[in-house]
Order: C-alpha cells, then structure tokens, then sequence
C-alpha cells in the first residue's frame, strides 16, 4: 500500500511513536527531499537505511505509476520535508494514481503547520479554509477574491515575501481585520504574532525568518453587498477562473444569488467596454 507519513514540522520530539516504527521498517521510501529524509532517519537514531526514492513537483507525474506498481507488492512510505505529504507538498498525484489504480491508500497522521497555526491564532476555528501558498504573480487579485470569505483562511508564505502579502491582504481585507503571522512553529523560536493586518504589515514590513503560515479572521456577517460580490468576482476572472464558475464559488460565500451576481458581472464587465 501507499502510506503517507506526517513528519515533524521542526521539533523532532513530534515524531510519532508509528512514524520511528514505520520508518524503522521500511524498505522503500519516497521523500520529497532524499537528503531530508535520510537527516530524519540519522536524527531519529534509525538504523535502516531503506531505498530513498525522489519524488517532488517536478518529476510526480512520471513517477506516479512506477510507485504505484511498486506499491501492489510493498509498502511505500511517502515522506515530504514536513507534515503531511500531499498538503501543498508532492504526494497527491501519487494518491489519486492509487486510488484509480485500486492500490489501497493510508496515512500516519502527525504535525500540521496549517492546524497549529490555526489553533494558536486567536481567529475562529469552527470553519475555515486552507488556500496554500499564496501566487507569486496575481497575489493582490487573489486576495481580492477571497475579501468576503466568512471562514478563517490559513495560507503559507515565503519570508521574503511576508511583507508585501500583508500590505495586499491589508489592502483587500481592510487594515482593521484580525490576523495572525505563525512564525517557525514548533521550533525554537517559534513566534506567533496577532493583531489587525495593518499592523502585522508595519511590524514585518522588513520582513521575517523561517517558515510562515499566515491566518487571516473572515469577512464579518454582512459584509457582503451585491458592488463587493461583482467585484469580487470580477477579480477572480481577472486570477483565471470562468465568470460562471466564479459566480458560483462567490456566491456560495456570500449567500448571494448565483444567477444576480452572474449577470451583474456580465453588465459590470460590459460597462467597462
């Protein structure tokens, strides 16, 4: 079988008791990183060494179905280089070649830098949403996208783009939202910094070191007019998505009628020539 193992998102002592066993046992591993993985086993005090196998965003397509025939006679244990394979890390593909392939598919559930952030914001925890890693190119529209969004949205940033992200999301979200930047959670440092988007733009505007996950409160009840929705949904197409696709998504968000905001963006759009 496939089996997708949480690892340590920096405190070692995460290590779960079936993560050290399952490593410990092994025979093929495929690791986002090889050198990573072999750092874990070391650090671990494992002393098997399983074939390492690469698997990354570049080369999971080709791979898929070789793991996954591989995987028909033993198991293969999915590494990324923290927490969850598959979460914004290379293991879905592998997954879904699987699951079509009728190869059964589990997990050792472990670390999660989305969750932790979560549960250390101070912001809602009932519902939210997970966007990954924000876009390099179109981040300000993204954001836009998602500025009547009522559940807590968790992202991942790179530090030297931490600045610029909360001047955007201060700017799409309004300077008096809540948010949270989690900073090298588990570790050493660990910094868990809280307060409106304004000022965690002014407190990191030099940016920040390490890893980073950014939570973000929702859009208060009713703060979703019919103008915000159409541009809201205009901003999405601007990001690539169909109008009517991103009509639907809006509309779901805000409790608006898909078929009004549809047309009003195509009459927005129009006006616009």
């Amino acid at each position: 079988m496939i089996v997708l193992a949480a690892t340590p998102i920096g405190n070692l002592g995460d290590a779960s008791r079936r993560l050290i066993e399952a490593l410990g046992e092994a025979t093929t591993i495929v690791a986002e990183d090889t050198r990573t993985a072999a750092h874990l086993l070391r650090a671990l005090g494992i002393e098997n060494r399983p074939r390492l196998i690469p698997l990354h965003e570049h080369n999971e397509r080709q791979k898929a179905a070789e793991l996954v025939e591989l995987a028909r006679v033993d198991d293969v244990l999915v590494l990324s280089d923290a927490g969850m394979p598959a979460v914004s890390d290379p293991g879905f593909v592998l997954v879904e070649a699987a699951i079509a392939a009728g190869v059964e598919v589990t997990a050792l559930p472990g670390p999660s830098a989305v969750l932790t952030a979560l549960v250390l914001s101070g912001l809602p925890t009932d519902r939210f949403v997970f966007e990954g890693f924000l876009p390099r190119k179109g981040r300000a529209g993204a954001l836009r996208a998602l500025s009547s969004e009522p559940r807590t949205l968790v992202f991942f940033e790179a530090p030297h783009r931490i600045a610029a992200a909360l001047a955007d999301a201060a700017e799409a979200f309004g300077p008096d939202r809540r948010a949270a930047v989690c900073r090298e959670l588990t570790k050493k440092f660990e910094e868990v910094a809280r307060g409106t988007l304004a000022e965690l733009a002014e407190r990191f505007a030099e940016g920040a070191r390490g890893e980073i996950v950014l939570v973000v409160g929702g859009a208060p009840a009713g703060a979703s007019d019919l103008p915000t929705a159409v541009a809201e949904v205009l901003a999405r197409v601007e990001a690539g998505e169909r109008l009517k696709e991103a009509a639907a998504a809006v509309a779901d968000a805000t409790g608006l009628g898909k078929r009004e905001l549809y047309e009003a963006a195509l009459a927005s759009r129009a006006s616009r020539g």
